[in-house]
């Protein structure tokens, strides 16, 4: 079992373990030696990036100071998406790339995601031996009063190749001119990115959201919070509204009318577009045990497979990889390309939707318009302990009676979460009166049981 990272990486709260400055020093340090014994290399290069919480610079010193003392060399990306730092961990010639982020989590939190030289997440076994020198401190720390230096800021010219790639991930004849969009940035790594590219390729950009200050990153904003869009994108008569999350690795779009087409609308629109040129490789879709039933149902119409994982990225793309798939993805917005990128990328999916809109000559709305999306409804609960639930003998029976009641019209997905101390309850059905009430009855049957005091 992992001790510290976990499908996303290494999370937390800013400054409490495991992201306290002694144990980020380590993580560095531990970092450097694995890849020194595994990959051979004496000196290691590491490429560091980070989102624009008010908690990155400190961190990045931390790792980077750990990873100096155990012989690395580390350079400063500064903030970007964190696709881009796995793109440029890939192509700069670099022995990994350090991602500081949370992801769609309040700034209070942060992280830390590592990606190899290949630019997929580091494998299991690389973070289990990370976790196990951390933990044991087989490694000489600084003391508490120890104040890392900055450092070194990675030519400016490597950052650029992430955003020429981006523009030439948009076909020649096919053009953003006439296109007029809204962006939401979520106050995170996508504000100088996102709306400089759209503007490159001549869409008329009105970028909101674009004005970090290390505390507003996702708040109230971002592809959690899409309804603050949707009104500007109606308010400036655009014909789209776009939002990504704090480090840009996921996007929903809104429609011109104020509706937000999510993952499953937007998964099921480029497997429509590569099926029907004939680039879906296998004919196979890979999503998460969350996406709504009317995909897999409406994708089997049109002879598509749908392959299900547990709940994160990184299952998505193990699945991918094994079965060839070039499209998966999350309902989150989370979508991965692999013709295109070794993860999940905010703005390249972007570009590419708007590059299949345009071709087809669609809007959002259209797409909407194709979607008979089944009730679905997800409660969390806040957790004391964590027993299995399938087989605690109350949950787990209770879980059952839930799902006779479905029968074949529903679903229940029953988990934790992966970053918080939640239990989730995802129930979708037909009806949505039962959909709501069986939800609530199972999520009261699990605070009784284990709720967090």
């Amino acid at each position: 079992m992992k001790r510290l990272f976990g499908t996303d990486g290494i999370r937390g709260a800013a400054g409490a373990f495991p992201l306290d400055p002694e144990t980020v020093t380590a993580v560095g340090a531990a970092l450097t030696r694995i890849l020194a014994r595994d990959r051979d290399e004496e000196h290691p290069r590491l490429l560091i990036g980070r989102d624009t919480r008010e908690s990155g610079d400190w961190i990045e010193r931390a790792i980077a100071s750990g990873a100096r003392r155990a012989g690395a060399e580390s350079l400063a990306a500064g903030v970007i998406p964190t696709p881009g730092l796995a793109y440029l961990a890939r192509t700069g010639g670099f022995s990994a790339g350090i991602m500081i982020s949370a992801s769609h989590n309040p700034y209070r939190d942060n992280g830390v995601k590592v990606f190899s030289a290949t630019g997929y997440k580091l494998p299991d076994e690389e973070e289990a031996g990370v976790e196990a020198l951390v933990l044991d401190r087989a490694h000489p720390l600084p003391g508490p009063e120890y104040s890392p230096p900055s450092v070194p800021e990675a030519p400016p010219g490597l950052v650029e190749t992430y955003l020429e790639f981006l523009k030439a991930s948009v076909p020649p004849g096919v053009t953003f001119r006439g296109l007029k969009v809204v962006l939401d940035c979520a106050n995170g790594a996508s504000s100088e990115f996102a709306p400089r590219i759209f503007r490159d390729l001549g869409a008329e950009v009105e970028a909101v959201y674009c004005t970090p200050d290390g505390r507003n990153i996702n708040s109230g904003c971002g592809s959690l919070h899409p309804d603050g869009l949707a009104q500007k994108v109606t308010d400036a008569g655009a014909d789209l509204g776009i939002a990504f999350d704090g480090d840009a690795d996921r996007s929903l779009f809104v429609s011109s009318d104020g509706r937000v087409a999510d993952g499953d609308v937007l998964i099921y629109q480029a497997a429509a577009h590569l099926k029907r040129v004939g680039r879906l490789n296998g004919g196979v879709v890979v999503t998460t045990v969350m996406s709504n039933l009317w995909l897999e149902r409406g994708l089997a119409e049109m002879g598509v497979t749908l392959a299900r994982t547990q709940v994160g990225d990184k299952y998505v793309l193990e699945e991918m990889l094994r079965t060839g798939a070039v499209l998966g993805g999350e309902q989150s917005g989370h979508i991965i390309f692999t013709d295109r990128a070794t993860t999940g990328d905010g703005i390249l999916t972007a570009l590419r939707l708007v590059e299949i809109m345009r071709t087809r000559g669609e809007s959002v709305s259209d797409w909407l318009g194709q979607v008979q999306a089944y009730p679905q409804v997800l409660l969390n609960v806040r957790v004391g302990s964590r027993p299995d639930l399938e087989s605690h003998p109350v949950i787990g029976a209770e879980a059952a009676r839930v799902r006779d009641e479905l029968g074949d019209s529903g679903r229940l997905v029953l988990r934790y979460s992966g970053t918080e101390s939640l239990a989730r309850v995802m129930i979708e059905g037909t009806d949505r009166g039962l959909v709501e009430s069986l939800a609530r009855r199972l999520a009261g049957v699990i605070e009784d049981q284990i709720g967090a005091a």
